[in-house]
């Protein structure tokens, strides 16, 4: 399996391409609010208003994921000792990507192992109490060989967790964690809303490109990635990174357990557009943001008319990520140039750090951290 071999190969498969939908365009302002030394992965804001940000494995930075405070200081997160081989209480992070807060200020990182070939786990600090809060691994039969666990949204209202995982493609799925139990259930599995379409990503004039170990270069295409729960706790919205529409299904239809495979993706609905993207938020009225890695801008579908807008666009955005509210009520995300590391862009490393942090207004405000 080609990215097997490079290690990131999980999360991928190869296919032809296509060309994004046109859409309506909004302007918007945009605000430099932080820089940080490594790509990111994934971030998250507090209540107290600290950045907390993964650090993305393709980069092998040495801390995994740090938190960046209002004035600029960056620290390891949790702790150094978490962020090393020693591991602080037996806990490591290997390799985190999403992250999420809740209004407690309990910080959940999804640590996908894929770095150092660990189990998966989730890994949750009490950010009020400075203590570690809980660790649920994620078991054996909710994963793949080819699992490379992404994205995570946390239920508001109920006592789970939801993760994406892309895998290879055709085997990506959604998981289910229980919080009462620690029992992940793998659902919809192979299912057209979670695999990759055959939408090739075409940023800064050349595609993207994964370097094989013949010499070759491919285009690669990721399953499911972006996922997010409304306000009330009702809907998940979730869809393939590599695909255009974005889907919807009820919490109370993907946490029950009783129903079989076929009756569970029977109660998928589509939702409306999605532009190629790693991360989706939602406000408290209902309109759904994403970051377009593809024409580097912010979009959102209007709940209203369920049509797309563009929110911000600006040449900075290289590879935009990482949507969340903040305590000020505006969208903040950070620029990865993911496109330019030796991974995806044929092996040549085109980087320019440092990785910025910027915030936009959005239509309305929402939930800090989601």
């Amino acid at each position: 399996m080609l990215l097997g071999v490079l290690a990131v190969g999980w999360w991928f498969c190869l296919v032809d391409g296509g060309a994004f939908p046109p859409f309506d365009r909004e302007e918007g302002g945009l605000e430099l609010a932080g820089q940080v030394h490594a790509g990111p992965g994934g971030m998250t804001i507090t209540p107290k208003g600290d950045y907390i940000l993964s650090l993305h494995q393709f980069f092998q930075a040495d801390d995994r994921v740090v938190k960046m405070t209002r004035d600029g200081k960056i620290t390891p997160f949790p702790n150094a000792e978490m962020n090393s081989d020693e591991g602080y209480h037996g806990v490591v992070l290997d390799s985190v990507l999403g992250v999420q807060c809740d209004a407690e200020g309990i910080v959940w990182m999804l640590d996908n192992g894929r770095r150092g070939e660990q189990w998966a786990k989730l890994v949750a600090w009490d950010t009020e109490n400075d203590q570690l809060h809980r660790v649920i691994t994620i078991m054996q039969d909710a994963v793949l060989e080819t699992s490379f666990l992404a994205g995570l949204a946390l239920d508001p209202e109920a006592p789970f967790i939801y993760i994406t995982d892309p895998a290879s493609g055709s085997d990506a799925a959604l998981i289910v964690v229980d919080l009462r139990t620690g029992l992940c259930r793998r659902v919809l599995q192979g299912h057209y809303s979670v695999v990759p379409q055959s939408k090739v990503l075409l940023l800064e004039g050349k595609p993207v490109e994964v370097k094989r170990p013949d010499g070759s270069n491919v285009q690669p295409l990721a399953g499911a990635n972006p996922i997010v729960v409304d306000r009330r706790g009702h809907w998940i919205y979730y869809g393939p990174m590599n695909g255009s529409q974005l889907f919807r299904i009820t919490t109370e239809n993907i946490r029950n357990p009783d129903l079989f495979p076929l009756e569970l993706e029977g109660r998928v609905e589509g939702y409306g557009f999605k532009p190629y993207t790693g991360c989706v938020s939602i406000d408290g009225k209902g309109n759904i943001y994403f970051c377009d890695i593809g024409t580097k801008s912010i979009g959102y579908l209007a709940e209203k008319d369920r049509r797309y807008y563009t929110l911000v666009q600006d040449e900075r955005m290289s590879w935009p990520d990482g949507l969340c509210f903040g305590t000020d009520g505006k969208l903040h995300f950070f620029c990865s140039q993911l496109n330019r590391t030796p991974v995806f862009n044929g092996g040549e490393g085109l980087l320019r750090p440092p990785y910025q942090v910027f915030k936009v207004q959005a239509l309305s405000s929402g939930t800090v951290g989601r």
